[in-house]
């Protein structure tokens, strides 16, 4: 425990019980977040919760949101802030949005136009949201879609130790195939931090899978039958 109060993160989740594993995410880090589909709904908390001030526990930025999977809920991010007490519409215009919808665009956004985009908007938050979803189109020959997503973790690993910022990919639920294995265990490989959700038997479980500082553990939370105002008006 010593060890994580030793250490002082950028941005929380904000959830009593999560917090008390996982105090947050410092600038830097390279995170895989996978698991249920809560996971998007907490990365959506967090691209709001980076823009609040930093005696409030954010990070006063602009987000980036690369969108590969068509994941992004309009209607939940505002929900989330008039919860936090905070203008919706001025919440979703500091979240700018990426969409890809082949593996062509998705590389070119993140090689290509990154680097241009951060500086321009000066973020310290980038997510890539469902990022392997483009690479499991059959369609995509295995060893091309094995190279360039290769290609695209280990640049991302980079850029956030470069620039000092946080870039967190996440993983949604696929159906079990090699090609799916193979890109979550590389994700998780490369990654620095490694969060996931899973569900027990009345909740949820948030775990601490890979940390260079943290202990490693797990955290309940309400789970997915709840929702998301529920578990946030508790913290």
């Amino acid at each position: 425990m010593l060890q994580n109060m030793l250490t002082k993160p950028s941005l929380s989740f904000n959830i009593s019980n999560i917090d008390e594993l996982f105090p947050g995410f410092a600038e830097g880090d390279f995170t895989a977040f996978y698991g249920s589909p809560t996971v998007l709904s907490l990365s959506l908390l967090l691209a709001l919760r980076a823009q609040l001030p930093f005696q409030l526990g954010g990070l006063e930025t602009n987000v980036i949101f690369i969108d590969g999977g068509n994941t992004f809920k309009l209607y939940e991010v505002s929900r989330i802030a008039q919860l936090n007490q905070l203008n919706p519409m001025q919440v979703l215009e500091r979240i700018h949005i990426s969409r890809a919808f082949t593996v062509y665009q998705l590389t070119l956004l993140i090689l290509e136009k990154l680097k241009e985009t951060v500086n321009k908007l000066d973020s310290k938050l980038v997510i890539i949201s469902d990022a392997a979803s483009l690479f499991l189109d059959e369609g995509i020959p295995k060893r091309e879609a094995f190279e360039v997503f290769n290609q695209l973790i280990f640049y991302l690993s980079d850029f956030a130790e470069e620039n000092q910022l946080i870039v967190m990919a996440t993983y949604l639920p696929h159906y079990n195939s090699r090609r799916n294995s193979f890109f979550k265990a590389a994700l998780c490989g490369k990654a620095n931090t490694v969060l996931s959700v899973k569900p027990s038997k009345y909740e949820q479980r948030l775990i601490l899978e890979k940390h260079p500082k943290f202990n490693l553990g797990y955290a309940e939370f309400p789970s997915e039958h709840f929702t998301l105002d529920q578990f946030m008006e508790a913290c």
